[in-house]
């Protein structure tokens, strides 16, 4: 396609030409296709990055100028639909996504424990809280009980009467002790 027809389909297809807008869609579909392949990552899968790249496309078509521009539709095209693919992929990263990305769809169900399961759990969770019983000072107790309710060290600091450095001091000898602990 020469840079004099493919900016009439451009026209075209920014009037609502659904046939122009079709054949720049199949032009650039290899390009929107590379594109996708190289940013799949978890949170992103390549359908999702192929939307992406159509996303890029249709606001190339958009927003390209023709008089005073220094690039070919072409390679505005290529530029925009590589920003819109890399920004999808960037979002996708993000550590505010994780919880989705890590999500079980809703019809997958999770099949409960079996009684073996159950049994080892149960048996986990006995150990676990006899080790803190034997291994842990009163003050250090209180610390971490009052810290899993979710209490900041200045708000545990004052309810114990003791320091927010304590505390804290405190929480990483229960973290040490817990962690070396069979």
């Amino acid at each position: 396609m020469s840079e004099q027809s493919e900016a009439v389909r451009v026209r075209s297809a920014r009037g609502g030409d659904e046939a122009a807008l079709a054949a720049l869609i199949a032009k650039f579909m290899p390009v929107i296709r590379r594109f996708a392949r190289a940013a799949v990552c978890p949170g992103l899968d390549f359908d999702d990055a192929v939307q992406e790249g159509y996303i890029g496309l249709f606001h190339a078509v958009k927003s390209f100028e023709e008089e005073g521009g220094q690039a070919s539709f072409s390679t505005y095209a290529t530029v925009c639909i590589r920003n819109a693919v890399v920004a999808a992929r960037r979002s996708a990263g993000r550590k505010k996504h994780q919880a989705l990305s890590g999500a079980l769809p809703l019809d997958e169900q999770v099949a409960a424990p079996g009684p073996e399961e159950l049994a080892i759990l149960k048996e986990q969770v006995h150990e676990a809280v006899k080790s803190i019983d034997t291994e842990l000072s009163s003050f250090e107790k209180k610390a971490l009980i009052l810290s899993l309710r979710g209490q900041s060290y200045t708000e545990i600091a004052t309810e114990l009467s003791k320091t927010p450095k304590a505390v804290d001091n405190a929480l990483v000898r229960v973290r040490r002790k817990l962690k070396r602990t069979p």
